[in-house]
């Protein structure tokens, strides 16, 4: 069903490739799309390995222990550079993370363009054992990275 502000396929004034309704799901995916491309191009273009640039870990500064977001900002100027394996040496979890965001981006894409799911739930909702389940993963994470044979995963 189509709104009457859309007006007759074909008509003036209706240029939208996509219907009026489409376009307002999509507006909310591509919204956060266009924020997180506005985010990348300038990490691309501020190099996060230059000092002064951006703020240094609080966490790391103070106590020298690796936090799980440690090297997450190289890692993404190695990817928008086009270079995977210097971010995952930057942190892996972050470039997994980011991954991930990825492919629940185009879930979210995909059911908005079917009309399931609104902005409150984008996706699919995960269990409590789904959140515990992360969140040991980042806390073995960080565990691991500050431990002398986890050296490999530190920034």
């Amino acid at each position: 069903m189509r709104d009457c502000a859309d007006g007759p396929p074909g008509a003036a004034g209706n240029d939208n490739p996509l219907p009026g309704r489409a376009a307002r799901r999509l507006a909310a995916p591509l919204g956060v799309a266009g924020a997180l491309a506005a985010a990348f191009a300038y990490i691309a273009g501020v190099d996060p390995n230059q000092p002064g640039h951006y703020p240094a870990c609080p966490l790391l500064s103070r106590t020298g222990v690796y936090c799980p977001g440690c090297g997450g900002l190289r890692g993404v100027h190695a990817l928008a550079h086009g270079d995977l394996l210097t971010a995952l040496g930057a942190n892996a979890l972050a470039v997994t993370g980011y991954a991930a965001f990825a492919v629940l981006w185009a879930v979210w894409c995909a059911r908005a363009l079917r009309g399931r799911g609104g902005a409150a739930r984008p996706w699919p909702a995960l269990r409590a054992a789904h959140w515990w389940a992360l969140g040991g993963l980042v806390l073995a994470f960080t565990v691991v990275r500050n431990l002398p044979f986890g050296a490999a995963l530190t920034p």
